[in-house]
């Protein structure tokens, strides 16, 4: 085979490989989530969080589409079976529990929030470490798209609070515009 010729070494090319196979993991296994709650949530909510999570799950697909895309043009084999997501992802699967509609979103919300933590230390690898910036450049734009369904997450939630009591109580808080002082 033709050795690839795009300005970075081999040790940089795996550098960034693995990081991905990672972030692939990670993506995998936040699709394996969001369908299982897409799947199983109950409730008054279940329309708004059905359709929501049906949106979120595609797009995780084209993500880890991508992803995959991405090892290959670099040389790599991207990461396909479920020992090896286990193996290498940050996040932990969620078997054996069925969480209630604000259970599956505070769950999600804080995978996303990990996912976003790790891929901005991986955009910051990509460029200092290993010189890849359009690696760099496409990591960024997969956090930022986990950053939008994170904040739709939370918004659903945001100032809802369930007591023991099933009971909501609303602790809202909305800033104060300086010009309406």
């Amino acid at each position: 085979m033709r050795p690839l010729n795009i300005g970075l070494s081999q040790e940089q090319r795996q550098g960034v490989i693995d990081l991905l196979n990672r972030d692939l993991s990670d993506a995998y296994l936040l699709l394996i989530k969001t369908k299982k709650y897409h799947w199983d949530v109950v409730g008054p909510q279940f329309r708004s969080l059905h359709t929501l999570w049906e949106e979120q799950y595609t797009a995780l697909t084209a993500n880890i589409d991508a992803l995959a895309e991405r090892v290959r043009a670099l040389g790599g084999y991207p990461i396909g079976t479920a020992k090896g997501f286990l193996e290498n992802a940050s996040l932990k699967e969620d078997a054996g529990t069925l969480p209630n509609a604000y259970g599956m979103v505070e769950n999600l919300v804080s995978d996303h929030e990990s996912v976003i933590r790790n891929l901005r230390d991986h955009v910051d690898q990509c460029a200092e470490n290993f010189h890849d910036q359009g690696t760099a450049d496409f990591l960024t734009g997969l956090m930022e798209q986990h950053e939008e369904m994170a904040w739709m997450l939370r918004s659903f939630i945001e100032g809802e609070q369930i007591s023991p009591d099933g009971k909501l109580s609303s602790d809202l808080r909305v800033p104060v515009e300086a010009n309406s002082r």
